[in-house]
């Protein structure tokens, strides 16, 4: 799973979704959201135009 400190995806409709504090997965299935309460949210591919990830900090070297 992928994480951002702000999650910001387009729907085809034109709304628009903000997440913050985040663990997601994006596939061709679509997108899984995890946050840090540990609610999920699953969106469907058809339903997601874009995504945006933004990170406060870039990740640590292994």
């Amino acid at each position: 799973m992928m994480r951002a400190d702000e999650l910001t995806v387009v729907h085809h409709d034109d709304t628009v979704s903000t997440f913050t504090d985040v663990t997601y997965t994006l596939s061709r299935d679509g997108l899984r959201v995890l946050t840090a309460n540990g609610d999920e949210k699953a969106l469907p591919s058809f339903d997601i135009l874009t995504t945006h990830a933004r990170f406060a900090h870039p990740p640590l070297a292994a």
